[in-house]
């Protein structure tokens, strides 16, 4: 048995992670059950929380389109067995993290690596869980130094940028501001592996108490090291992230932002979707202008030409997925941010190999 320990309890992992553990256990791979941590206060959550402790399946529904045809399909998930929530429970935590888990999985969003008042003077020895995820973090660690330090596997799924080099280094920082040891600093940076990951998915609506209804696209991309996970089909170790960080960043979300900037012009009805405007319309020719005339050139510029010509394909599939109640109205948001993010950065990204690159219609939306 090879324990899992799960930061989150979002149904993005429920239908993703959580998922591939089970269809990983179902073909008969050494991997799980999993042990899901409540990391934060307060919430809604009490019921999803119950439910996870039940240790019972629970259902994701995979509904959309793949290669043209239509899937619909109901998995009972039962890669999860425990779940605790660290402020009423965390002495149950700490045993599991320090005795058991030969791997950890992480889903906070992207403020849970903020540190928070009260890190650096907190008693990592006590009982009660320190404020921020970081600082819980590192008292899981230094607990299981404690307990004689075997390696530990670290994989964050937050949509930071080398997120797993993000958190280490968060942790390396926050353990000289608390006076950690030098041995056990050391032992950090040999025996725990923060691999960078990347992953996509849309995960459209819960299912109450637990479960969740996602599109069949699916992607898990983990940096490689000198560690096993496990082998499932949209899970893949690469070399680089980057080239699939800059697919989903600069033709799945510019798209998404695209639409939503034609949304915001023409004043439409809040309850819009992206499946309605995606064929037929004046956005969605636009759109198409601007994948053929300025994404898909621009990705040629940087060697990725038939990488991109792919990824369009499956991007456009995704977005006419007849189940998925993607609201226009929840894309427009931060939609400055997006546009800097998503357009601007990629005009400059294609114009490091090509100052002459010309994007008009990128660059009118800017």
């Amino acid at each position: 048995m090879r324990r899992i320990i799960q930061f989150g309890t979002s149904r993005f992992l429920q239908a993703h992670a959580d998922l591939f553990v089970h269809e990983a256990r179902a073909a008969g791979q050494d991997i799980g059950p999993i042990a899901v941590v409540k990391t934060t206060s307060g919430g809604d959550r009490a019921g999803r929380i119950a439910a996870l402790k039940s240790g019972r399946p629970y259902p994701v529904r995979i509904r959309g389109l793949a290669d043209g045809k239509t899937i619909d399909q109901t998995i009972e998930v039962a890669s999860i067995d425990r779940a605790y929530e660290a402020e009423s429970e965390w002495p149950e935590v700490v045993r599991c993290f320090a005795e058991e888990a030969e791997i950890a999985i992480s889903n906070v969003a992207e403020r849970g690596y903020e540190l928070l008042p009260g890190d650096e003077t907190h008693d990592y020895a006590a009982e009660q869980a320190p404020p921020s995820f970081p600082a819980k973090v590192l008292a899981l660690l230094l607990a299981r130094h404690r307990t004689g330090g075997k390696p530990l596997l670290f994989l964050p799924t937050e949509l930071i940028s080398n997120n797993g080099r993000v958190l280490s280094g968060i942790l390396d920082d926050l353990a000289q501001k608390t006076g950690q040891s030098a041995a056990f600093r050391a032992w950090i940076s040999k025996s725990v592996t923060f691999p960078d990951t990347l992953v996509d998915r849309i995960v459209a609506q819960p299912i109450e108490p637990i479960g969740a209804v996602a599109e069949p696209y699916a992607l898990w991309a983990i940096r490689k090291g000198a560690f096993e996970f496990l082998e499932h089909r949209d899970v893949r170790l690469v070399d680089d992230l980057e080239p699939y960080a800059r697919l989903k960043l600069h033709i799945l979300n510019l798209g998404h932002t695209v639409l939503a900037d034609g949304w915001m012009r023409r004043g439409a009805p809040a309850d819009e979707l992206v499946k309605q405007i995606i064929d037929g319309t004046d956005d969605a020719k636009r759109l198409m202008e601007i994948y053929w005339n300025e994404v898909l050139p621009g990705f040629a510029r940087r060697g990725m030409g038939e990488e991109a010509q792919l990824y369009v394909g499956t991007t456009l599939e995704r977005f006419r997925n007849p189940f998925l109640e993607h609201r226009l109205a929840d894309i427009a948001q931060n939609h400055a941010v997006k546009k800097a993010n998503r357009i601007a950065a990629f005009i400059d990204w294609v114009r490091e190999k090509d100052p002459a690159f010309a994007a008009p219609r990128l660059q009118a939306l800017l």
